[in-house]
């Protein structure tokens, strides 16, 4: 009982640690991404906060981290654009329409995981996982140079001189706090990056250095500040927007594709952090968490969100194993926005963005080098073309890109192992007995193996070392039993499965008289489900 009262508070002690340290790293996040969807920086912090804690809550994947993502902010630009276009210009449709289409992505997702679509997402070959773990990397990298910029009147120019020299300089001490802390037994209890935060900090401000900070990235990218309310339900979305068919026209594919994004990016974290900590989440759980927080963000004036895999895995390398994690993530950084606004924005950017570029570090699949010479080049083509499509385009073109090339790869290779091993019987009877899947892809090569011309007048196919997989493979059948009765040649079909058998005579009355049902062969029993034997098959002489 000691034990494992002690193993608990240790967990809320590392949930709660790793929970705030999570909420400071959201901050940046959630308020570059709000200017890169070109809304208010309290769109992305609210919507932080809110699909984090609903998914804390209610998600299928303790320890993970959700909020505002970069990957659904720049299908969000063009949405809200268009949406302002269709009012004046003190109108703001933009962001009424975001909400609007926030709130139908939401359906879509609770949708998603109700018909159980999430489970779909363990199909995805570890290829394509390596390729938009590595693209995901590498991403992450890119999003933070932006912050080794300065506004220079209108523009943003690159940092020079002291001032990036200060930047790299407290870069580099917080990678190397986060480096050597671990190291160090008596520093274990506290999170590695929450310890770099707090010491680069504090440098800064007793130091009176002049670099970047919270407060001074916010009001370059033209927000006021920090500080704001409570989210409350933004009730004018529905008195601005006319809800007719013409605007469902509008909002309806960008809600899909930010439907589609927001899982695809939540459920292979989900499955990355079932990696890292050996335990395995609920991909429809997720589904439908994360798509009633959209709807509830959509209405408290939110941009939506999904997992994050920066935040997360800086949570889960923090200790952070459980719900409270999340949930302390998610209240502190109401917190930030409600009490503590004018400490936060004194966190210099520096030392955010050296703990996203250890996460970097952390993320990207090393091992991926590695491998290169020792797995097929197809694998090869796949991991490159994820990664690069990720960096290029997005996430889900990336994977569902990356699942096509695979799929067809492996029906390719498939369509190739079909054979057919010819034998004669004492009177004449010319039999194929038939290996390897017979699908679509091996239907041609299918074909290729018989002789129905010089073949004699008795033929038997024998599909014992054969699986037939789809309805093209039974057509196939179908198509070859009638080119030889066409020859007036005798064709008997062995060993098909039930499921073939039963389609097979619902096509067509001929197949009673040639497939042959009474088949006497050990290796075919050996192959029937045991339900269909009255005593146990290790007491039948086979």
């Amino acid at each position: 009982m000691t034990e494992f009262i002690t193993k608990r508070v240790k967990n809320i002690r590392n949930d709660v640690l790793s929970g705030i340290t999570v909420a400071l790293a959201l901050v940046p996040e959630a308020v570059a991404f709000a200017f890169v969807a070109g809304v208010d920086p309290l769109v992305g912090l609210y919507a932080a906060f809110m699909v984090g804690l609903i998914t804390s809550i209610f998600g299928g994947r303790p320890g993970m981290i959700s909020g505002a993502t970069g990957a659904l902010a720049v299908v969000m630009v063009s949405l809200v654009s268009e949406g302002n276009a269709m009012g004046n210009s003190d109108e703001n449709l933009g962001l009424y329409y975001l909400f609007l289409t926030v709130i139908l992505m939401g359906i879509i997702q609770v949708l998603a995981g109700l018909f159980k679509l999430g489970k779909f997402v363990r199909l995805i070959p570890h290829p394509v996982m390596m390729g938009f773990v590595n693209g995901l990397a590498i991403v992450i990298f890119l999003s933070q140079l932006g912050m080794f910029k300065q506004t220079v009147g209108e523009e943003k120019v690159w940092l020079e001189g002291t001032s990036l020299a200060y930047m790299l300089g407290l870069v580099g001490l917080t990678m190397l706090i986060m480096w050597s802390l671990p190291k160090i037994r008596a520093t274990k209890k506290l999170p590695e990056a929450l310890a770099a935060i707090l010491v680069v900090s504090g440098i800064v401000i007793f130091s009176n250095l002049e670099v970047a900070t919270v407060g001074s990235f916010i009001k370059d990218g033209g927000g006021e500040g920090l500080k704001g309310g409570f989210p409350i339900p933004v009730l004018e979305t529905f008195y601005n927007i006319p809800l007719n068919f013409k605007t469902l026209q509008f909002i309806f594919p960008y809600a899909l594709i930010l439907a589609a994004i927001g899982l695809i990016e939540s459920l292979m974290t989900l499955n990355l952090i079932d990696d890292l900590t050996e335990t395995r989440g609920n991909s429809n759980k997720e589904c439908v968490a994360q798509g009633s927080a959209n709807i509830l963000t959509g209405l408290f004036g939110g941009m939506g969100g999904c997992a994050m895999i920066g935040q997360s895995i800086i949570n889960i390398k923090g200790g952070g194993r459980g719900r409270l994690s999340g949930i302390t993530a998610a209240v502190m950084l109401l917190m930030f926005i409600l009490f503590a606004s004018s400490y936060i924005e004194q966190v210099p950017i520096a030392a955010l963005v050296g703990v996203m570029f250890m996460v970097v570090i952390g993320t990207f699949a090393w091992s991926s080098f590695r491998i290169l010479n020792k797995i097929p080049k197809t694998d090869i083509f796949v991991l490159i073309l994820v990664s690069a499509l990720t960096v290029i385009f997005d996430l889900a073109i990336a994977v569902i890109s990356g699942v096509i090339v695979s799929a067809l790869v492996f029906a390719w290779e498939n369509a190739r192992r079909i054979r057919a091993r010819k034998r004669f019987k004492e009177d004449g009877t010319k039999i194929y007995e038939i290996w390897g899947p017979l699908f679509f892809g091996s239907i041609s090569t299918f074909n290729e193996k018989f002789d129905i011309k010089n073949d004699p007048e008795s033929v038997e196919i024998d599909f014992i070392e054969a699986r037939i997989s789809d309805h093209s493979a039974i057509e196939a059948i179908f198509a070859l039993v009638e080119k030889y009765q066409a020859a007036n040649k005798k064709i008997t079909l062995k060993h098909l499965s039930e499921d073939c058998k039963v389609l097979l005579y619902k096509a067509s009355p001929i197949f009673k008289d040639i497939i042959e049902e009474a088949i006497d062969d050990p290796r075919y029993h050996l192959a029937a489900n045991p339900e269909d034997f009255p005593k146990p098959l290790s007491e039948y002489q086979l």
